[in-house]
């Protein structure tokens, strides 16, 4: 079904006993965003207020509404707390920031069991391709270069997929109705270096030159944050932290992507580098 359906949303509700949600249902790719901004904010904004609704009207003992670092907006040194102003800078980032909004109404007027989470971005196996690392690593097994928006110094945090479901699980359980938490971690790389990292692993290579040649730079998207950095303190205080390595996870990431490449419908089409020539030029509704 689809969130944006409220006859259908309601009737689950009535007929699945629903006590608690984890709403992570949402329009997530960035450069998508500056091309379709009306389906992301419908999607996100308007599919949000018919699920909050129908929690609300079910009496949920706890609705968990998944956003993103993103709606901070970018930063080179300022660290991030859940008191920090948003400030989203492109239309995936403020629609999350809008239904945060949503949700929070929710709370302020009826003291509903909402609690809102914003974390790093996050990796590991199962991932569709047209996120950055498992797009590099399906690129170079492919024997395809890497595309990388203007000059790859963006620096992201990573967080492994098991580390992000712990999670949201110690949010279920400790987490206070009404409050946000960053989930974060230190782990941070440029785009640049993790494209260096991941053709150093997958093409056993270490020469700069050669290194050179599985990259090519393409026009950047309209904005480009540098960095999400996040401090996650009141996480660290419910018991969580981030466990697994770096090493770790891309090696178990990197294992999974040589076999199962081709379970997604239009997996190919995800490798493609988005055109930024022109944003909101199409802009497309429901």
């Amino acid at each position: 079904g689809d969130i944006c359906e409220p006859d259908f949303i309601k009737q689950l509700f009535e007929t699945e006993k629903i006590d608690i949600v984890l709403h992570f249902a949402a329009q997530t790719h960035v450069d998508l965003s500056f091309w379709h901004a009306l389906e992301f904010t419908y999607v996100n904004v308007y599919g949000t207020n018919v699920l909050v609704a129908a929690a609300h009207e079910a009496n949920v003992e706890k609705f968990v509404y998944v956003s993103t670092d993103e709606v901070y907006g970018g930063s080179t040194d300022e660290e991030f707390d859940e008191s920090s102003p948003k400030r989203p800078t492109n239309p995936y980032a403020s629609s999350k920031a809008a239904a945060e909004c949503f949700v929070q109404s929710y709370w302020e007027r009826y003291q509903f069991p909402a609690v809102i989470t914003r974390s790093s971005n996050v990796y590991g196996p199962h991932q569709y391709p047209e996120k950055v690392i498992p797009k590099f690593i399906s690129l170079l097994q492919q024997n395809r270069k890497c595309c990388i928006h203007g000059s790859g110094l963006q620096r992201r945090n990573f967080l492994y997929a098991t580390d992000v479901v712990e999670a949201f699980l110690t949010v279920l359980k400790e987490g206070k109705p009404g409050e946000i938490y960053n989930i974060g971690t230190n782990f941070e790389m440029s785009i640049a270096q993790l494209a260096k990292e991941l053709i150093h692993l997958i093409k056993k290579t270490s020469s700069e030159s050669e290194m050179e040649h599985w990259v090519d730079y393409v026009k950047d998207r309209p904005t480009n944050d540098l960095r999400y950095p996040m401090n996650s303190e009141k996480m660290h205080n419910l018991g969580w932290r981030p466990k697994v390595p770096w090493k770790e996870g891309i090696k178990k990431t990197i294992e999974w992507y040589k076999e199962n490449f081709h379970n997604w419908k239009n997996s190919e089409k995800a490798l493609e580098p988005f055109p930024v020539t022109e944003p909101f030029a199409q802009l497309s509704g429901p």
